[in-house]
């Protein structure tokens, strides 16, 4: 896969990364790092609208507050299940702030002992994104910002929407039974790919998963979701990881149908498979191995309490109860309608978000509490 060399500031810089590293070139996810993560010219780094109708993706928050609002009410509980006087949540990419603020906006008027015991820790590494989360929280003084290497011991939650698509992965192909890494070369100043036999590291981490691409597949692996698990498991003293993104068990992401991964790069609400055009100036991402989550958090002492698609979630923790609640307080049949169509997206499968994006709720010294996520479908048709 080629491009002709693309006139902006960080493409020089990977060039010269490139150079450094000699023959072998760089790896997909220095490559990766230096595209979203670079300190000036990465995608996450710079000032631009990156969610929403003028940006170059949606997000489950979004699309309606009422994510944030159903969010809340499990927070709200996981409070009263650990009793402590301080509640923390650590939300580590909190984006433009939304999601926090709808959070906040629900619980200080509905669960408000639990707003009076939170403590909101953002883990955010755009300046940019900081400036703005701090205009629009101006109003919640329980908001602070940290590193997440300065977060220490927690009682409460660790929370994520869509922050593990977009760590850096490395990039694979099987073939002739031989596992090979991409690697980022440049030829006349052109970017293209290399293979090289992959490290040993790389077979280990398909061994402790005990699954690996297909023959002739190209797959994408991403241990630096594996050190985060580690690292939050190791701060988190008592309380949860409620983590949502798109993604699949491992069985399901190695599949042999799913020949070419699902690596993808988004821009003005378009998607493309070529993550070497437009350097820094489109999202790249690749979907969650759910299962590297599952098996390093057991490592690190996490117990699973949840796993399933999002909509389940959503649906456990009241989501027909509250579009009932929002329909009813609309007059217009058009006003009400366009409320359905909206909040569809959060549960519908295939063009919705609703199972391609998954839940993952663990536990550490919580025993197996009766989350409200976990309610079935058939205890709330009940109610009706």
């Amino acid at each position: 896969m080629k491009q002709q060399p693309i006139a902006d500031s960080l493409y020089p810089i990977i060039i010269e990364h490139i150079r450094q590293h000699g023959d072998a070139g760089l790896g997909f996810a220095d490559f990766m790092q230096l595209c979203l993560y670079h300190p000036r010219y990465g995608y996450y780094m710079q000032d631009r609208e990156r969610i929403g109708k003028g940006g170059d993706f949606f997000t489950s928050s979004s699309v309606h507050e009422v994510f944030g609002t159903l969010l809340a009410r499990q927070l709200a509980q996981m409070h009263n299940i650990l009793g402590h006087s301080t509640f923390t949540v650590v939300e580590q990419g909190a984006g433009e702030g939304h999601l926090a603020l709808d959070i906040l906006t629900e619980l200080k008027t509905y669960a408000p002992e639990c707003y009076a015991a939170l403590d909101y820790c953002i883990i955010e590494i755009s300046p940019e994104n900081c400036k703005r989360q701090g205009d629009l929280l101006h109003g919640h003084p329980c908001v602070r910002w940290s590193d997440l290497e300065q977060v220490e011991t927690v009682h409460g939650c660790f929370l994520s929407n869509e922050l593990i698509d977009a760590f850096p992965v490395q990039v694979v192909e099987k073939h002739e039974g031989t596992m090979y890494e991409v690697r980022v070369v440049e030829h006349d100043g052109v970017l293209a790919e290399k293979l090289i036999p992959a490290s040993d590291s790389i077979a280990d981490h398909f061994a402790r998963l005990g699954v690996e691409p297909t023959e002739g597949n190209r797959a994408e692996l991403c241990p630096a979701a594996a050190d985060w698990m580690t690292q939050i498991g190791a701060k988190l003293k008592q309380g949860f990881v409620i983590t949502l993104d798109y993604g699949y068990p491992a069985a399901e992401l190695y599949a042999p149908f799913r020949r070419n991964g699902t690596l993808m790069c988004y821009t003005r609400h378009s998607a493309n498979d070529n993550p070497y055009q437009h350097v820094g100036g489109q999202d790249i991402t690749a979907h969650v191995d759910f299962t590297l989550l599952q098996k390093s958090g057991a490592a690190a002492g996490l117990d699973i309490l949840y796993f399933g698609e999002q909509y389940r979630f959503l649906m456990g923790l009241g989501f027909v109860e509250e579009l009932m609640c929002l329909q009813a307080q609309k007059t217009d049949p058009d006003e009400a309608m366009a409320l359905r169509m909206t909040l569809k997206n959060l549960i519908v499968p295939e063009n919705g978000m609703g199972d391609t994006f998954k839940v993952l709720v663990q536990g550490c010294g919580v025993d197996s509490p009766e989350l409200l996520c976990c309610r079935s479908v058939a205890d709330i048709a009940a109610q009706f």
